[in-house]
């Protein structure tokens, strides 16, 4: 789905005129209308109060054109595992594992790394290999990046 279906679907799920949402979010019918045929995109502060108002993230706002993944752990991420800031924004950074209210729940790449071995470990991934993939990966994503 491109952003203007995705525009258009939450917009009547929500059970809102164009009239209606355009009063919410601080801008005209006619900007909603040039959303939903394609002719513009809303602006990025726009997106955000969109993003809140449907409690979804920017990210799927606009067709989830990127793969998100945590930047702490490395978990794909997806709207039901995003974390939240502590004002309820989403943060597209981080999965709700994390990164909870504005506090990491890790506070060292080793714990993290435990933590996964600990729980990742299956008969097809034995934890060798998971400790193993996780120090690969951890030092690469920002939350641990020197």
């Amino acid at each position: 789905m491109d952003t203007t279906e995705i525009l258009l679907q939450l917009r009547t799920q929500k059970g809102l005129s164009q009239e209606q949402l355009a009063e919410q979010v601080f801008v005209t019918r006619q900007a909603v209308s040039r959303w939903e045929t394609g002719e513009t995109t809303p602006n990025t502060d726009t997106l955000k109060l969109l993003s809140r108002l449907y409690d979804v993230s920017i990210n799927t706002l606009l067709g989830s054109p990127r793969q998100l993944i945590c930047q702490c752990c490395g978990m794909p991420l997806d709207d039901a595992n995003l974390s939240r800031e502590p004002d309820g924004a989403f943060n597209e950074d981080y999965c709700k594992w994390c990164y909870t209210d504005g506090a990491f729940t890790y506070t060292s790449p080793e714990q993290l790394i435990d933590f996964c071995v600990e729980h990742m470990a299956s008969d097809a991934f034995p934890k060798e290999r998971v400790r193993a993939h996780m120090q690969a990966l951890v030092p690469q994503l920002k939350h641990w990046k020197k």
